[in-house]
């Protein structure tokens, strides 16, 4: 460092600024009214290529669980009971169809955020992500279970 030389400042009293940063593109799946911001989990330690799998379909899907028409509790309850089940089968992939909650009070989701909630709190579950819209969008989650 002793053969380090200081830049002299810009004579003509000019100011380097650096270009401001540009805002993230906004993701294709937050733009939902439904979402409340909720729309990929992935546990601590695993690698955040697996929601891009998970998005594009590269899990095959071996079960699904609709859940419209339940309540909440009734819900969480099948969703515990079938991601329990799941990985006792040892399936990989599984797919949630919790609805966008177009036909509750208010055209929110109440399921949607509950159920995400549960598989946050579920140590059998590696990750998930809203599912192709081919196979619910905004309205399904795809769920990887652990090996």
């Amino acid at each position: 460092m002793a053969d380090v030389v200081r830049i002299m400042p810009d004579p003509r009293g000019r100011i380097r600024s650096s270009s401001p940063a540009s805002p993230p593109p906004r993701s294709e799946t937050t733009t939902d009214p439904a979402d409340d911001g909720d729309v990929d989990f992935v546990a601590p330690g695993v690698d955040r290529r697996e929601i891009r799998k998970l998005k594009r379909g590269e899990y095959a899907v071996a079960d699904r669980r609709d859940l419209h028409g339940m309540t909440v509790p009734e819900a969480c309850q099948a969703v515990r009971r079938f991601i329990e089940n799941s990985w006792h089968g040892r399936h990989r992939c599984v797919c949630i169809v919790h609805g966008r909650g177009l036909h509750s009070e208010g055209h929110s989701s109440v399921l949607k955020s509950r159920v995400r909630e549960c598989l946050r709190l579920n140590q059998a579950v590696l990750a998930y992500a809203d599912a192709p819209r081919s196979d619910g969008g905004p309205g399904a989650a795809y769920v990887l279970l652990r090996k």
